[in-house]
C-alpha cells in the first residue's frame, strides 16, 4: 500500500474512532448534566471527554495506529496519548466555556432550548472539530510517527554522524 493510500486509510479509522467516541462523550454528558451535574455543565464535559479519551486510547491504538504499535514505545505512547488527549480536553471544552460563561449563553439570560443549542454547537460541535484536528496532528506526528519517517530520520542521522567524523 502507497504512503499516501496508508495515510488515508488512517485517517479514515481516525475518523471512525472519533465518531464513535463522540457518541461516548454525548451520551456521558448528557447523563451528568442532567443528573448530577446540572449546575456545572462545562465540568460535566470534561468528565465526559475524559471518558472518551481512554476508550479512544485503546481504540487509536489498536485500530487506527496498530502498525505503529512495537511493543518498546507502549509506555512512551500511553503517556504522550494522554498529553495530547489532556490539551485535547481544554481545547473541546474552551467553547462551551467561553459560550457559557463569557458570552452568557445561560439560563435565565437566554430560554433553555437557546442554552442547550448553544451548548451543543459550542462544546460537541465547534470544540470537538477544533480539538480532533489537534490531536490528528499531535498523535500522527509525536505519539505515533510513521515508523518509515523514523528509520529515514535515523539513517539520515547516521549518515551524518558518519561523514563528520
Amino acid at each position: 500500500m502507497s504512503g499516501k493510500n496508508r495515510v488515508l486509510t488512517r485517517l479514515m479509522r481516525f475518523v471512525g474512532v472519533g465518531g464513535f467516541c463522540f457518541v461516548v462523550t454525548l451520551v456521558v454528558n448528557y447523563g451528568l448534566k442532567f443528573t448530577v451535574l446540572e449546575a456545572h455543565p462545562t465540568t460535566a464535559f470534561i468528565i465526559a471527554n475524559g471518558v472518551a479519551t481512554i476508550v479512544s486510547f485503546v481504540l487509536t491504538r489498536q485500530y487506527t495506529f496498530q502498525h505503529q504499535n512495537d511493543a518498546f514505545r507502549k509506555r512512551v505512547q500511553a503517556i504522550g496519548f494522554f498529553a495530547v488527549s489532556l490539551i485535547g480536553i481544554g481545547i473541546n471544552s474552551a467553547p462551551l466555556y467561553v459560550s457559557r460563561w463569557i458570552l452568557g449563553y445561560h439560563y435565565p439570560q437566554v430560554s433553555f432550548l437557546s442554552q442547550e443549542i448553544a451548548d451543543f454547537v459550542s462544546g460537541p460541535i465547534i470544540g470537538t472539530v477544533l480539538a480532533m484536528v489537534f490531536r490528528w496532528w499531535a498523535l500522527h506526528k509525536f505519539v505515533f510517527p510513521d515508523a518509515e519517517q523514523n528509520s529515514t530520520t535515523g539513517e539520515e542521522q547516521e549518515l551524518a554522524s558518519s561523514s563528520s567524523g
